[in-house]
Parts: structure tokens; C-alpha cells; sequence
């Protein structure tokens, strides 16, 4: 299964990602766990990283394109992977597109997981208490949200038009919206 997970911030992607890594057996790559690494290892990608990060911008494709790269080379994504963050513009589709046809394989599946914007608002700032995250301030958490919706969400169509898109309501419990989407990929394994 090679999949990718897809939402604005706040819409419960990490969390899912992690039931449905476990479900497949494949790694859950998030780009924002790796740039999150390398800052706090101090990488000069990371030092990269971290001034877009604190602005609320999206990170350059040139380094987000290569980390992807690297981690879906590594021996345990062979079997699959799921990704989430990425790809968040059109450019990395194509670059996400010639990775996988690299590979002699292909995307099976795009869920998208879709939440109330101001519900997203409120779960990144308790997430931010919670967490101690200090990149996400109200400013910052708003700001993701535009960015979301002028550059990633036009990946949508793309992948609606591949017929690979997948909907499912990210609002309710954990356990919820868990259900939802393992019912939803069962549905695209049987096909």
C-alpha cells in the first residue's frame, strides 16, 4: 500500500497516519516529523526548515522533495509507506509522480480528511498547550490554514481526476474517524 494522507492542519493526519501504518505494516512518513528532527538536531536543513516553520510557510520543495526521497528509498518503505505532508504543492506531485514510477510501482490511494475550520483552529491551539509546541500561536495556526488552502488543496482535483481520492469526515472521536478510514481503504484494497 502506497498512500498519502491528506488534510489542513489540525485535521488529525499524525494520529491517523499512525492507525494506519500499524494496520499495513508500512512506515508513516511526515514531513513535519522530519523537519521537527532536524531542527532540533540542528541540521542546516533543519536551521532551513525551522525559519519557514516559524512563519507558518511551507517549506521549500527543493529540501522537502529531497527529505521524501531519502525516506522512501530506506528498506522498510519498500513494501509501501504512507505519506503525510507531502506532497502540499503541484510541483511535488510531478516529483512525488517520478519517485514511485522509480520504483516500479504506484499511489493506491489519497485520503483526505475533512474538518471545520474553526474545529482545526481550536484542536492546533490545545495542541499547543498541551504539546508545548510554540510554533503554533493562533497567527501561525491561521496562517497554516490559508497556505493549506491556496497551495495544497488544489491537489485535491488532481487527485480526485486520478480517481485515487478518497473524502472522510475527520470530525468525531479518535476512534471514530479511525473506523472511517480503515473502512474506506478496505474498500480501495478490494477493488
Amino acid at each position: 500500500m502506497r498512500m498519502i494522507l491528506m488534510g489542513p492542519p489540525g485535521a488529525g493526519k499524525g494520529t491517523q497516519a499512525q492507525v494506519v501504518a500499524e494496520r499495513y505494516s508500512i512506515p508513516a512518513i511526515s514531513t513535519g516529523d522530519i523537519f521537527r528532527k532536524n531542527a532540533s538536531e540542528g541540521t542546516e536543513l533543519g536551521i532551513q526548515a525551522q525559519r519557514f516553520m516559524d512563519a507558518g510557510e511551507y517549506v521549500p520543495d527543493e529540501l522537502t522533495n529531497l527529505m521524501v526521497r531519502n525516506r522512501i528509498d530506506e528498506p522498510d518503505a519498500e513494501r509501501g509507506f504512507l505519506l503525510d505532508g507531502y506532497p502540499r504543492t503541484l510541483a511535488q506531485v510531478e516529483e512525488l509522480d517520478g519517485m514511485i514510477k522509480h520504483t516500479g510501482h504506484v499511489l493506491d490511494a489519497v485520503v483526505v480528511l475533512t474538518v471545520d475550520k474553526e474545529e482545526l483552529v481550536q484542536r492546533l491551539l490545545q495542541r499547543a498547550e498541551t504539546e508545548g509546541r510554540a510554533d503554533d500561536t493562533e497567527d501561525v495556526v491561521r496562517r497554516r490554514q490559508e497556505v493549506y488552502h491556496d497551495q495544497t488543496a488544489p491537489l485535491i482535483d488532481v487527485y480526485r481526476d486520478r480517481g485515487l481520492m478518497i473524502e472522510v469526515d475527520g470530525m468525531g472521536e479518535v476512534d471514530e474517524v479511525s473506523k472511517r478510514v480503515l473502512d474506506a481503504l478496505v474498500d480501495v484494497m478490494e477493488s
